[in-house]
């Protein structure tokens, strides 16, 4: 939050033997995170070399389609990774994790509930129309109206108006101090579109006839269902200096990882964010067809309880099929050692303007559930819960799905549970974070969870009653008083420690159940480079920054 007050803000070798599910629940064999020279697995990169030329066109492989281009509606990684390269926010989302001025050049807080935006001037959207206060004002809006139904409403929980106070002035009045909300508006939750085209499509907005009309580098062409996204460069862009190096670019969806795999060697595909961790140390040695790169992540992967009336109900239980679990050797089989173990929901590097003790001691008092089997079947055992069953939802999105799966079936086995793995279709997978109806039937799932802003508060946010993204329905007073008064402070550290007791509470109640922390991979083909290996590619318009070698 202090950047926004200065603008913001393989199996590895050794297991010979192990199969990867009895590495898990043994244990056998696991090293230390590393090659076996002792170096470190991954070094992350900053950025990747410039290009030295602009190109005609490019592709990209989307591991599923994308649920919709409504911003309202974009709350995963297919969505919002299409979505920042045509939809800009407010503020822009470095890849350092720090903001900058976008579609708004500053702000300012008249009083605890006050606080007025200045928006850019000589903007145009795709259609060539110019965009004002109206077009904000009407796209932030939509997030508040129960008939649009935003993903993103509980961002806008406290906003009381939300109005047009100049031409290029806007003004949002909350009903209590919120100091939450302009970190919301970096990702989203922030997006701007025109409001007569909001007006125009209704319902059909950002579905494949109609796409969007934003004011990025690049511009909605064609959307092929099933098949591809297709943009074009928008020669009008507001941004001179940031002008899409490439004419065009397609995104070819592809859920299989190994049909992805293969096209990014062969070079039909030319580049790739979320590379099959089975594939890493194949591309890194294939330097001949690109090149692999490592950068700033903000997601952890982790267990979600999506249902607390069966088996889970008892904390018990959800302690004790974490402590199933050999999470290093999880990490090694799963994700060939790209990771590394957190007890958190969170990174520690989304906790900006925090001071470092405080994040020390956020982290140092969360529960360590360290593996233990026979501690986990006493638990299961005194919960009453030998022999119950649960349905655990997965899909084959990357072969670490397919292993932390049956890694979680085998030790929920061990234990004594009775597990049921129920293997969904990618696109199917992605509806369990938005409908209640997919989720009905399912006990736990799993999750790459991604923060869209350097504040940590925005991970506890969805954990509180009744949000949206609460799958499990979990309800705790204390730990809401917590997030609400932590919303409600001025101070980034005070607010970073009252954050850092309400993920102690979540962390003792096993709410969610973090596994480890996770990289983000970017594959370059020998055609193309230029863009910054970070997690801020999910509202950034890091296509327009690929050129060619």
């Amino acid at each position: 939050m202090t950047r926004f007050s200065t603008w913001l803000r393989r199996i590895g070798p050794g297991v010979a033997g192990c199969s990867a599910v009895a590495l898990m629940l043994t244990g056998c064999g696991p090293a230390a995170i590393g090659n076996d020279d002792g170096a470190p697995k991954f070094e992350l990169s900053a950025t990747t070399p410039n290009p030295s030329k602009e190109i005609d066109s490019f592709s990209w492989a989307l591991y599923a389609e994308p649920f919709s281009l409504d911003y309202a509606y974009a709350f995963d990684y297919s969505d919002n990774l299409v979505l920042s390269n045509m939809c800009e926010s407010l503020f822009s989302w470095n890849a350092d994790l720090t903001t900058s001025p976008g579609l708004a050049t500053k702000f300012e807080q008249l009083d605890d509930l006050t606080w007025v935006y200045t928006i850019r001037q000589g903007v145009h959207f795709h259609d060539g129309s110019l965009m004002s206060a109206d077009d904000v004002v009407a796209s932030l809006q939509r997030h508040q109206s129960e008939e649009v139904g935003s993903f993103w409403a509980s961002s806008f929980d406290r906003v009381a108006s939300i109005e047009k106070t100049g031409d290029y002035e806007v003004t949002i009045t909350t009903t209590t101090p919120d100091y939450g909300l302009n970190s919301a508006l970096v990702g989203a939750p922030g997006v701007i579109e025109s409001a007569k085209t909001l007006a125009e499509a209704g319902t059909d907005y950002g579905n494949s006839s109609t796409g969007v009309n934003c004011t990025g580098p690049f511009m909605f062409d064609n959307w092929a269902p099933g098949e591809s996204i297709s943009l074009k460069r928008f020669d009008n862009y507001w941004d001179p200096e940031a002008k899409a190096k490439a004419k065009e670019m397609s995104f070819q969806i592809l859920p299989d990882a190994t049909a992805r795999t293969n096209a990014l060697q062969t070079g039909e595909i030319d580049g790739s964010w979320q590379v099959p961790s089975n594939a890493i140390d194949i591309l890194k040695a294939n330097t001949d067809a690109g090149n692999m790169y490592f950068g700033t992540d903000t997601s952890v992967q982790s267990l979600v309880t999506s249902n607390l009336e069966g088996v889970f109900a008892d904390v018990r239980v959800r302690k004790a099929l974490m402590m199933a679990i050999n999470r290093e050797a999880l990490l090694r089989a799963a994700e060939q050692g790209y990771g590394s173990v957190t007890n958190g929901l969170t990174t520690k590097n989304v906790w900006i303007g925090a001071k470092p003790a405080t994040v020390d001691a956020a982290f140092g008092e969360l529960q360590t559930l360290d593996y233990d089997l026979e501690e986990a079947k006493r638990l299961v055992k005194e919960a009453g819960a030998t022999g119950k069953k649960f349905v655990y939802a997965t899909a084959s999105i990357t072969a670490a799905f397919d292993i932390a799966s049956r890694a979680v079936a085998s030790a929920a086995k061990e234990i004594g549970l009775e597990p049921e793995i129920l293997t969904m279709s990618n696109d199917k997978y992605t509806t369990l974070f938005s409908d209640p109806e997919a989720r009905k039937g399912i006990d736990i799932f799993e999750t790459s969870w991604y923060l869209s802003s350097a504040e940590p508060l925005e991970m506890y946010t969805v954990l509180r009653t009744g949000d949206f993204s609460n799958y499990g329905g979990w309800s705790n007073t204390e730990f809401d008083d917590l997030v609400n008064e932590a919303i409600g402070t001025k101070d980034p550290d005070a607010k970073a420690q009252l954050t850092a007791q309400a993920a102690k509470i979540a962390s003792d109640e096993v709410v969610w159940s973090p596994l480890y922390e996770t990289v983000t991979s970017l594959w370059l083909g020998k055609r193309i480079t230029g863009v910054a290996p970070s997690i801020n590619y999910m509202y950034f318009p890091w296509a327009a920054t690929i050129g060619g070698r």
